[in-house]
């Protein structure tokens, strides 16, 4: 057995080329132990992790709030108290007027402060002379209470026949007075421990309902902002912060921090309104023009406050909406949920929808032209229709549709108007301008009736006009049918109804969408005394729909959100109920679908006597007088000779738009359907008719044999 030896001395010299490798190993030694982390570093971070811990911010945020409540409810009442003592409230209100540049104001708020120093006066000099009528009073009380006491035991002593009865009552209220004390020396000592608390609750409460706490210290959902109360505080502050020198610096000079400047915060449906007098050197429209600043700073989206501009000078209104609240829907149309809904054109007014206060927006339609515009996909139809669909309940009022989008939104009306065209082509047009060019001569034959006539309603209907407006197609002699010029056949129909239609009921609405000055001229928008807009892209449409009058006053369809606010209307009009001092009101319209627009006019086809729409405009040379007759008469027994005449014209002016009851008279009795009178007025029977249809028919089949 062979030793390996190792050398524990270094070799100096090299070892022969032929001694064999040693491969040396060198032995690492153990890491060292890491070194214990001192106590106080684990300590500080123990106290750290706890101190930022999210619990304990938010305890440490509810005991500063908490105490601040009190601290700061306690300077509160004692302000309370103060003002209600002396009279730094209205000094701080005369500065304020002051300040604004109301000098009336100031000047009332002065004369207050006299007759409230002068009421102080008073009271305190009648202290001078309280103690000895206090003292004159105590001692007639207790005489008097003393004489009752004695006069009740007499009549006592006398009943029971006992002259110890005779101090009984005084007895009895010695015995009760003790009571009474013994219950307040049992109660005083724990009312003494629990009286500070009861007062330092009091104000707490004081300071909660005030928030009267750092921002940073408030729970989150007041802090952020979400949902959070319209308050005079919170409304001058956004004020301040619109970024309008004059008005900040107003602010900061007003001893009451601004709040002068508003009226009474009133609950206005889903939100609050509040009327702003803005201080001298500030405008109404720098206010207007910062509308979406104004939301943020109350933490509301931009379509959720509103400016207008009220009668008083130098004032703006603001409405500002509960958070989250217009995205939400409004209820069914009254159309709807109530089947013996019935309509009066004359004096009642279409349930159109909500405004933004939660009351009803019912709109009058009589003698009132309509024009309704918006965005595309924004509700303009279904708006549309639902008028048409609560006025068709008067069965005295006739229609003449025309549909430019041609989808089917109107279907629901054949067999309730006369005339419904449907359809988007140049055809179309031309039917549709032929059938306002015969309202316009039923409109001239209306005219030269005898003063004092009366006439039905004839409203004449054009959904998606601008489709009319910018048709290229021209008659035979080089006429228009579109476009804005004095040889536009469909715009100087429409301009000669609005000129003169109104005073003999008949009336022209029009649907268009995006308004520009070629698919809506501004003689035809200006001509319309109810003007209606949903959401529009621009400033420049919103005056084109509403005018500059009530885009000026606030009117905004431009803000309107696309989508968000379908079917909400800016409605400028004297037929609806605008609140004073303002041009427009903003109208939340209740949505009817098909279905029920259908079942709203079975309704009012089951009201008429039947009538037979046409769905084209006859432009024969020849006609058959007795044939129309009997189209236009439909499936009524009888027609009154006036509107047989009106739907003759309405069917073909040129042939019939200057009959009168003698033409009628004179077909009629050639025929051996002569008119006769039922109840005192001249009617048209339909068997008459058709049997001299009949007739005629049977005697051509025998000439011809």
């Amino acid at each position: 057995m062979s030793e390996n030896v190792v050398h524990l001395h270094k070799h100096t010299e090299p070892p022969p080329a032929d001694t064999p490798a040693v491969t040396t190993l060198t032995v690492v030694p153990d890491a060292a132990p890491a070194r214990p982390v001192p106590l106080w570093v684990r300590s500080g971070r123990a106290v750290r992790t706890a101190v930022t811990h999210e619990r304990t911010r938010v305890a440490g945020r509810a005991v500063v709030r908490h105490g601040l409540y009190t601290v700061n409810g306690g300077r509160i009442a004692a302000r309370r108290a103060w003002d209600g003592r002396t009279g730094s409230r209205y000094e701080r209100m005369i500065r304020a007027a002051e300040a604004a540049g109301n000098l009336e104001a100031a000047q009332e708020w002065e004369e207050r402060l006299q007759r409230f120093r002068a009421a102080r006066h008073h009271r305190r000099m009648d202290l001078l002379h309280s103690p000895v009528d206090a003292a004159k009073g105590v001692a007639v009380g207790a005489g008097m209470s003393v004489g009752v006491l004695v006069a009740l035991g007499v009549a006592l002593a006398i009943s029971t026949g006992n002259a110890g009865d005779v101090v009984t009552p005084l007895s009895a209220t010695i015995d009760f007075i003790a009571l009474l004390i013994r219950i307040v020396q049992i109660v005083w000592g724990p009312l003494l421990t629990v009286g500070p608390l009861l007062a330092l609750l009091a104000l707490w409460s004081v300071g909660r309902k005030q928030h009267a706490a750092p921002q940073w210290a408030l729970p989150a959902n007041i802090r952020t902002g979400e949902g959070e109360p319209i308050t005079p505080s919170i409304v001058v502050k956004a004020l301040r912060d619109l970024g309008i020198p004059a008005l900040a610096r107003a602010i900061k000079e007003m001893g009451d921090a601004g709040a002068s400047m508003l009226g009474p915060i009133t609950i206005a449906g889903c939100g609050v309104e509040v009327d702003v007098t803005l201080p001298s050197g500030v405008s109404t429209n720098e206010v207007q023009g910062k509308r979406r600043k104004l939301a943020e700073n109350l933490t509301r989206h931009e379509h959720e406050v509103f400016i207008t501009i009220p009668q008083a000078a130098r004032t703006v209104r603001l409405w500002v909406a509960d958070s989250g609240a217009l995205d939400e829907p409004i209820g069914p149309s009254p159309l709807v949920t109530d089947e013996t809904m019935t309509a009066d054109y004359a004096k009642g007014k279409a349930p159109w929808g909500q405004d933004l206060r939660g009351d009803a927006a019912a709109l009058s339609l009589y003698q009132r032209h309509l024009l309704i515009t918006g965005l595309s996909n924004q509700g303009k139809t279904v708006a549309l229709r639902s008028l048409a669909l609560w006025l068709s309940l008067d069965r005295s009022v006739q229609f003449l549709m025309g549909d430019l989008k041609g989808v089917g939104d109107w279907a629901m009306f054949d067999g309730l108007a006369t005339t419904l065209i449907q359809g988007p082509t140049d055809e179309h047009v031309i039917q549709v301008t032929e059938m306002v060019e015969g309202a316009v001569v039923e409109m001239n034959r209306r005219i030269q009736a005898p003063p004092g006539t009366t006439f039905p309603p004839l409203i004449v209907l054009v959904d998606e006009a601008q489709v009319a407006f910018m048709c290229p197609a021209k008659d035979e002699e080089k006429r228009p049918y579109g476009g804005a010029k004095a040889d536009s056949r469909y715009f100087m129909a429409v301009r000669k109804i609005h000129n003169q239609g109104r005073a003999v009921n008949v009336l022209m609405w029009q649907g268009t969408q995006d308004p520009t000055n070629e698919n809506l001229p501004k003689l035809v928008r200006e001509g319309a005394h109810t003007r209606a807009s949903l959401a529009l892209g621009t400033e420049s449409q919103a005056r084109m729909a509403l005018g500059d009058k009530a885009v000026d006053g606030g009117a905004a369809p431009n803000l309107l959100r696309p989508g968000l606010d379908r079917g909400t209307l800016v409605v400028a009009s004297d037929g609806i109920s605008i609140p004073a001092g303002q041009s427009s009101i903003t109208v939340r319209t209740h949505y009817i679908d098909d279905d029920n627009a259908k079942a709203i006019t079975d309704r009012a086809k089951a009201l008429r006597d039947g009538v037979t729409t046409l769905h084209a405009i006859d432009r024969s040379e020849e006609h058959d007088a007795l044939a129309d007759i009997a189209a236009v008469i439909g499936d009524a027994p009888r027609v009154r000779t006036k509107d047989v005449l009106a739907r003759l014209a309405t069917r073909n002016a040129d042939a019939y738009g200057g009959w009168s009851f003698l033409d009628l008279k004179r077909v009629l009795d050639d025929a051996g359907a002569s008119p006769y009178k039922s109840d005192g007025v001249m009617c048209v029977a339909r068997d008459r008719v058709a049997r001299a249809l009949t007739n005629r028919e049977e005697n051509g089949s025998a000439s011809a044999e």
